[in-house]
């Protein structure tokens, strides 16, 4: 399969709860190693816990490919560890992103704190898709 497989795969996660996720977007995150999805993960109703700490609970990630719909945020309000922060702990070593989170808890801040821990991410796979789906969440961020 390729990277554009995996993020479909990760776009028809997140929209299984579309619209159920109070503020947050829904996101789908998928976790690939050796070439084969090990775990798949989605926003939970009410919009915790995110896509990514589903995915990747309980899970031996090192090594492996995360695919998310969107940025991994970098700031939780409750305290909590943030989404880029349980991809560093598990071992990801690259995360394929489709579209950037215009959240001030996110907003580039994610990206680079994965950079950061030496983590390859790259930005703008299959972005069109992941924006329509959550496009209320970008009209009510994106200003730029």
């Amino acid at each position: 399969m390729s990277d554009a497989d995996f993020m479909r795969a990760a776009l028809a996660a997140a929209a299984r709860n579309v619209g159920a996720t109070g503020d947050n977007p829904s996101v789908g995150c998928v976790i690939v190693q050796d070439g084969a999805v090990i775990a798949e993960g989605v926003t939970d109703v009410g919009g915790r816990p995110h896509a990514e700490e589903r995915a990747l609970s309980g899970r031996d990630a090192a090594g492996a490919t995360a695919y998310v719909t969107l940025e991994p945020c970098a700031k939780r309000t409750s305290g909590a560890l943030s989404c880029s922060d349980h991809l560093i702990k598990a071992g990801v070593t690259r995360v394929v992103i489709a579209a950037r989170d215009p959240h001030p808890f996110a907003d580039g801040a994610g990206v680079a704190r994965m950079r950061a821990a030496g983590i390859t991410v790259e930005l703008g796979l299959l972005e069109a898709e992941a924006r329509a789906q959550n496009a209320e969440f970008f009209a009510r961020w994106d200003k730029g």
